[in-house]
């Protein structure tokens, strides 16, 4: 191996790989070394990990041509977004963690605020805007609550991994239940927003298309959409997870355990609750949102103001005047 940066550019050494190791190298591949100052001279260098740097950015850079050439404008706010809710997540949410915040609130508060950001970004200053982000915020708060409540009451730790161990072994006083629920809460945030702002525009276009429509007719229509809409949301959440958690799955699959052996074991029952929480509230965002979005449209129903005494007489329909004879 040979070293391509740092002070030691240029130096080489060697590296042992055994023919059954599950990474193998190959000539020419640039990787990822530590380096340990205490080692004999020999043994300082060691192969860490592979480079992928430039894989890794040209998929970034992929995605975001993808999104500016079918999004335009609000694509590129949109990526905007992205890369602010990227920095509330590095700059507040895991630091205030690791220095012993309540994670709960800390997730609420970051959550909150990349909410903000996101829509009033992407969407602009408007009463639909509005409505979506209140129906987030009262969607949010259901989970938090559904999520403290079974969480507790499974008596799930969080402390499930040989990640979150670690973590629980260097910051003792991170709660780990609470880190658990910030993560369901911090998980939820982006189905929810798309939620909310669909179920708001097409309540908006409804009233557009039809101005006469009352509250509950425009709500009716809606939830009809919306319908449709938690259908397709769900099972997305529901796959989500359990992609994330399929080598779990295939371990429980090989031990041959049962069902509810299976739906038992914390690792499992933190997956389970995770995702029915929030599927939960994802459900609960339709009907709360277009219901505040039908209220606050059809409350804008103002016409052109007509002065006093000069309404139009109605005339009388089919009779005219009787002549005398």
């Amino acid at each position: 191996m040979r070293v391509d940066t740092g002070k030691d550019t240029g130096r080489t050494f060697t590296e042992i790989v055994q023919p059954d190791q599950t990474r193998q190298l190959h000539q020419g591949e640039k990787v990822v070394v530590a380096y340990e100052p205490s080692a004999p001279k020999d043994l300082q260098y060691s192969v860490a990990d592979v480079n992928r740097q430039f894989p890794m950015a040209l998929l970034a850079g992929i995605f975001a041509l993808a999104v500016v050439v079918v999004g335009r404008l609000r694509g590129v706010m949109a990526l905007v977004a992205l890369a602010v809710s990227f920095l509330v997540l590095t700059l507040f949410i895991l630091p205030a963690i690791l220095q012993g915040s309540n994670p709960l609130l800390v997730a609420v508060v970051g959550s909150s605020a990349i909410m903000l950001i996101a829509l009033y970004m992407c969407h602009g200053l408007s009463a639909r805007t509005s409505v979506a982000v209140l129906g987030t915020l009262i969607s949010l708060s259901l989970i938090g609550a559904l999520g403290s409540l079974f969480i507790g009451w499974a008596a799930l730790t969080g402390n499930t991994d040989d990640n979150t161990g670690l973590i629980h072994g260097l910051y003792p006083s991170i709660d780990m239940s609470g880190l658990l629920l910030a993560g369901v809460i911090i998980g939820s945030l982006g189905v929810l927003d798309d939620v909310t702002v669909t179920q708001t525009s097409a309540v908006w276009e409804l009233h557009e298309a039809n101005p006469s429509m009352g509250w509950r007719g425009l709500y009716r229509a809606g939830i009809r959409i919306g319908r449709d809409h938690i259908a397709s949301v769900v099972n997305t959440l529901v796959l989500a997870y359990a992609g994330a958690a399929l080598p779990l799955l295939l371990l429980f699959s090989i031990a041959q355990s049962s069902v509810g052996t299976v739906a038992n074991s914390e690792l499992v029952a933190e997956e389970i609750v995770r995702t029915l929480v929030g599927s939960i509230g994802l459900v609960a965002s339709v009907p709360v949102t277009t219901a505040l979005a039908a209220l606050v449209v059809s409350a804008d129903r103002t016409g052109p103001a007509v002065p006093a005494g000069t309404q139009p007489v109605p005339a009388r329909g089919g009779r005219g005047r009787r002549r005398k004879r």
